[in-house]
């Protein structure tokens, strides 16, 4: 967030049509960033996640956990994993995000990227154990990356380096119209830990 958009008690939305981008800037300070990166890179069960494409199984370079308030299961890329209980680390963080975005998050993917030479392809958060229209919030620990946005019809391009102690939410029809992806770069050599905190349905 720009120093206008705080003096203001504004957001911007990064999206010129078809859904709605927050970005707050960091929302801890250096300490507590550094502090909570170093606790996740040591205290969640890190696994490298799974994708079936055409009927064969990747595993990825990148690793994955998978947390909620119950043992929620959750599929995308034709795989599903089983909510793990919060740790005290992540109980902070989804108090601090809901805070600051004015949403309740039920769930969290956490993503770990060694360096820069691990990203994600392009690819909408709809999937239908997901809230409809229901808000992300995505904050970012460790290496600033770019995080970009391709509109799913007229192809138009947007992008936000995110910060160290950031937080991105993305709501309304975000992920009907939108597509988004953290591309891949050779400029990072550090880790960055993305936390996406989300809402599952419950019947």
């Amino acid at each position: 967030m720009d120093l206008f958009e705080q003096l203001e008690g504004t957001l911007r939305n990064l999206l010129p049509y078809n859904g709605t981008v927050h970005y707050y800037g960091p929302v801890m300070s250096l300490y507590e960033s550094d502090h909570y990166y170093k606790a996740l890179l040591s205290n969640i069960e890190w696994r490298n996640d799974e994708a079936v494409i055409f009927g064969k199984k990747i595993i990825t370079k990148r690793k994955v956990a998978w947390h909620g308030d119950n043992p929620f299961p959750y599929t995308y890329s034709n795989t599903t994993k089983t909510a793990l209980p919060w740790t005290k680390e992540l109980l902070v963080l989804k108090a601090l995000v809901e805070k600051e975005s004015g949403e309740i998050y039920n769930s969290c993917l956490l993503n770990l990227y060694h360096d820069g030479s691990e990203g994600m392809a392009w690819h909408s958060d709809a999937e239908l154990d997901l809230k409809k229209n229901g808000a992300i919030g995505s904050l970012s620990l460790g290496a600033v990356r770019k995080f970009a946005f391709k509109h799913k019809k007229s192809k138009e391009n947007i992008s936000q380096v995110l910060q160290h102690g950031s937080l991105l939410v993305m709501k309304g029809e975000t992920q009907t119209h939108w597509l988004h992806r953290l591309p891949p770069t050779k400029v990072v050599s550090t880790p960055r830990i993305n936390l996406t905190f989300r809402t599952i349905e419950v019947s």
